[in-house]
């Protein structure tokens, strides 16, 4: 279990440009100097401190997650890169949502409106959403925005667009970490470039594409040493810790079982490829975009949000959610790698994902834990009710969105929610008469608060870096593995190899564009 042992081992690399400017600074302790943040006033950062950070796709995810970071103190947003210019396609949650978003960040009540023409997008047949604005020169506009609100002169054009990562990488200089929210399928050809120049990373979630990308950044991220971190908050949660705690105290006895289930789809699959080739939109380089993937013509079918349920450029539904909640089942029930994996669904597309389906997961026994069983349901489907669950309270525990997770022991389950969230013993009566052991697990002070300590020279490992998660993701994309092939896999991670499905190989390590290599 080596992934779990460097979970908490100081991250290794070359000297930081903060290490640098500290050792310097010590060097010339005989002189008196005023520290810069006396002189600054509360709540000031030198420069020093800050981490200068390119925000790398900055569609309606990389917006909010753009936005987030912002309003860290110690963070400076130096450039911003898309392959598109602008579109005002782009999901809102809320009406206004981008809108409302900027002006909480920058402490007003108006302007900005033109970020959220809030025009109804119809995602599927009972899900509709308004449209926002994103892209590079907005994301641009409001980086610039945001730092000329606390310049006097008001004005500040500091952050740089670009297009293309690489173009980025290249030339500017000032960045010491990336932070990336592209599709699915450039996760790793972004994040291994940019640990390649040095840059710390944190990623969005399913760290990548395909099973031998999960690999590879696994392996890169130890060959650089640079502080990487996967966007997967529960990593850092108090539930995640009193799981753990609960259940290797052995509140339920020892677990056989475990039930996680997820309403997702919300976007279109289980579809074909249009046939119709449409002019691409100003402004999107199309041909960036697909990135490794192989080429094809342009549709709006593809973008924005809906890429998810498309094979080329996302990992569906058990990617989207089961990167949540699957750091979660393998940090509580000491997990590695699976025996064997099947799958059962909806009907199968050649490029898209089912609409529902059921990935049946073996894990052998591990130290004092017996084998278990994993079962992951998406598509609404969820597992048969508890007996032990109460009438009045509902399998999703509470969860307004239907979703769960379910421990089941010889001595009792503990539901919760998805990810983890809020959990219990049920029924309530024996929630009511557990006695609590110590909490013996080091606490977190937030997810992105780890890895930017981390970029800054913190010798604590972020709990959910590219080693540890690129682990956990080999074993969730190898359900949607079993889920296209419909066959059952036997699974040997040391040789990313599958038996069981002849097909299996080009799923695990698919072709890539020339120009597209790891």
């Amino acid at each position: 279990m080596e992934e779990l042992k460097r979970l908490n081992e100081p991250a290794a690399g070359a000297v930081s440009r903060r290490e640098f400017l500290g050792k310097t600074a010590a060097a010339a302790a005989g002189f008196s100097i005023v520290p810069r943040h006396v002189l600054g006033g509360a709540g000031y950062v030198p420069p020093s401190d800050k981490v200068n950070i390119a925000f790398i796709g900055v569609g309606a995810q990389g917006l909010r997650v753009m936005l987030h970071f912002l309003k860290e103190q110690d963070v400076q947003g130096v450039a911003v890169c898309d392959a598109n210019k602008s579109a005002a396609n782009y999901p809102q949650w809320d009406t206004h949502e981008f809108c409302k978003s900027v002006q909480d960040l920058l402490g007003v009540s108006s302007g900005w409106d033109w970020l959220s023409p809030d025009q109804p997008i119809q995602l599927t047949h009972t899900l509709r959403v308004t449209g926002g604005v994103a892209g590079r020169e907005p994301c641009q506009k409001i980086v610039n925005g945001y730092y000329a609100s606390k310049q006097r002169s008001g004005n500040y054009n500091g952050c740089a667009a670009y297009a293309d990562f690489r173009e980025l990488l290249e030339k500017q200089k000032d960045v010491d970490a990336v932070v990336v929210c592209t599709t699915d399928n450039l996760h790793a050809a972004v994040s291994i470039a940019a640990m390649k120049k040095g840059k710390h990373v944190f990623c969005q979630k399913p760290l990548t594409h395909t099973i031998y990308e999960a690999r590879r950044m696994a392996e890169v991220a130890r060959e650089t040493g640079v502080a990487t971190q996967i966007a997967v908050g529960n990593q850092a949660s108090e539930a995640t810790r009193l799981l753990c705690e609960w259940i290797w105290d052995g509140a339920i006895g020892p677990v056989r079982e475990v039930h996680n289930w997820s309403n997702r789809p919300f976007w279109p699959q289980g579809i074909e490829r249009p046939k119709e080739t449409q002019p691409v939109p100003d402004g999107l380089d199309w041909d960036l975009w697909l990135g490794p993937a192989p080429e094809r013509t342009f549709n709006q079918v593809y973008l924005p949000f809906s890429w998810r349920g498309w094979s080329d450029f996302g990992c569906g539904a058990l990617g989207d959610m089961g990167s949540y909640s699957y750091d979660t089942i393998f940090r509580v029930m000491k997990l590695e790698a699976p025996e064997s994996v099947e799958a059962s669904s909806t009907d199968r597309y050649d490029e898209t994902y089912p609409m529902a389906s059921i990935v049946r997961y073996n894990f052998a026994a591990r130290g004092n834990m017996p084998p278990l069983k994993f079962t992951w349901y998406d598509g609404g489907l969820k597992p048969p009710r508890p007996d032990e669950l109460e009438e009045g309270r509902t399998l999703t525990h509470e969860d307004e969105e239907g979703e769960g997770l379910l421990f089941v022991g010889d001595r009792g389950k503990i539901l919760c929610g998805f990810n983890g969230s809020n959990p219990k013993l049920i029924p309530q009566s024996k929630m009511d008469a557990y006695k609590q052991p110590p909490k013996t697990l080091p606490r977190s002070p937030g997810n992105e608060r780890e890895w930017l300590n981390a970029c800054k020279g913190d010798k604590t490992k972020p709990g959910a870096n590219f080693e540890f998660t690129g682990m956990v993701t080999e074993t969730l994309l190898l359900g949607n593995v079993a889920t296209m092939t419909g066959e059952r896999l036997h699974w040997d991670r040391a040789s990313l190899s599958a038996t069981g499905a002849s097909n299996a190989q080009k799923f695990i390590n698919p072709e890539r564009r020339k120009g597209w290599e790891l």
